[in-house]
């Protein structure tokens, strides 16, 4: 996915550009063991929450954060359901052109013409969905909402056109129903989900490439067998706490496990939302983790894996 946790700002992504060694993190040690990037320096127009790593430099070199619009580069986001019901159901959406016209020709990346996200306004629900396309540039999926409140969906794509370049745009919807909001889980290095645990390790700095390493065990034991998804042994989202920026992230190449390692360059400091789709056993499952990005002493940190986060079944996940 065009990703970008591109993290370009799930793609944030919470940004899509993943490059040397996938799976083995290149001298990326545990969150809490400080180990800075060795690249040029990218940063946030304005820190948020508690930023360590301020200052004109980032200001004047971040990366732009990507799902803020929902219209962008000649193209609009355009919900058709804007307020589904709770429970299971029936998304549509269609990607219009600066005319009003549906756009039907879509390059495929990371398997996929269009990478669709739903996420709770609170980052406690996340949705990676694969919608269907019509043949007039409908695109409609089933998604489960489990709880009424506010959610945004991310559109990651990138035109069938030449010289197109990707773009991820980003639209409110609600879903009817008393609602009381979640607070942010809490930063930890580690998420459980399944019966598998993964640790989470490297950095994420505002304005600034770092590496994040994701390893999975289960029962204590590495696992070494996982399987593609999306073209690469894991997937990243990354999105932003308060405003739900995306950042597009890059997965490196390798694998098949335990590790699973990425570059991520946060647009600001802030808190952030990560999540990690991964395919075992014919599953596709999610671990989360909450990242503090330039906090005073911290590199990052993060995590759980939830169950509103993390069902998948293999139907809705299958690769290829």
């Amino acid at each position: 996915m065009n990703t970008g946790v591109r993290i370009t700002a799930f793609a944030a992504a919470l940004a899509a550009t993943f490059g040397a060694a996938y799976g083995v993190g290149k001298g990326v040690g545990p969150l809490g063991e400080p180990e800075k990037a060795e690249h040029a320096g990218h940063a946030e127009a304005a820190p948020q929450e508690g930023g360590g790593h301020g200052g004109h430099a980032e200001a004047a070199n971040a990366p732009a954060a990507g799902g803020l619009q929902v219209s962008e580069g000649g193209y609009t986001l355009a919900l058709d359901t804007p307020t589904p019901a709770r429970g299971t159901s029936t998304l549509k959406f269609s990607i219009r052109d600066a005319t009003g016209r549906k756009v039907t020709a879509f390059t495929t990346e990371h398997g996929r013409e269009l990478h669709f996200i739903v996420a709770s306004r609170d980052l406690t629900v996340f949705r990676h969905l694969h919608p269907v396309k019509a043949a007039d540039g409908t695109w409609s999926v089933a998604a489960d909402l489990p709880a009424a409140g506010a959610y945004k969906a991310f559109a990651d794509f990138k035109p069938a056109v030449k010289g197109a370049r990707g773009v991820t745009l980003g639209v409110d919807l609600s879903v009817p129903g008393a609602y009381t909001p979640k607070p942010m889980p809490p930063v930890t290095p580690t998420a459980e989900v399944d019966g598998y645990r993964v640790r989470l390790g490297g950095t994420l700095d505002p304005g600034r490439a770092g590496e994040l390493r994701l390893t999975v065990t289960k029962a204590g034991k590495p696992v070494t067998d996982l399987q593609p998804y999306l073209g690469a042994y894991g997937h990243l989202v990354a999105l932003r706490g308060g405003d739900l920026a995306y950042l597009h992230v890059h997965p490196h190449e390798g694998g098949p496990g335990p590790d699973v390692s990425f570059t991520a360059t946060a647009p600001s400091s802030g808190t952030y939302r990560l999540f990690l789709d991964f395919r075992h056993g014919g599953k596709v499952r999610t671990a989360a983790f909450t990242v503090r990005a330039g906090a005073a002493g911290t590199d990052a940190g993060a995590a759980t894996g939830g169950t509103d986060e993390a069902p998948h079944d293999a139907a809705e996940h299958s690769h290829g």
